[in-house]
């Protein structure tokens, strides 16, 4: 068996977290897989989301907030439009 760092991103909302866990390597069954704890954790961090309770979430991990692009949506062309963002 062998453990090894590990960074989630949970999207709620918003709002994304970078929650650091441990992944486990295993010759038998399904792997890699969560301890319990750190499923845990994944579940709480999106509860806090979930809630607006971001002081929670950002004890358990890295908060971010999402910012949505005006982008020039005519065919062909991938530049962003000229709004400020």
């Amino acid at each position: 068996m062998r453990k090894r760092q590990h960074k989630k991103l949970v999207h709620e909302g918003q709002y994304v977290a970078e929650v650091e866990i441990e992944l486990i390597d295993s010759d038998e069954g399904w792997s890699p897989y969560l301890s319990v704890e750190d499923a845990l954790k994944l579940d709480e961090v999106r509860d806090a989301l979930r809630r607006g309770r971001l002081r929670k979430a950002g004890r358990l991990a890295r908060v971010f907030t999402l910012t949505p692009l005006a982008l020039d949506v005519t065919e062909g062309s991938n530049a962003l439009s000229d709004r400020p963002i």
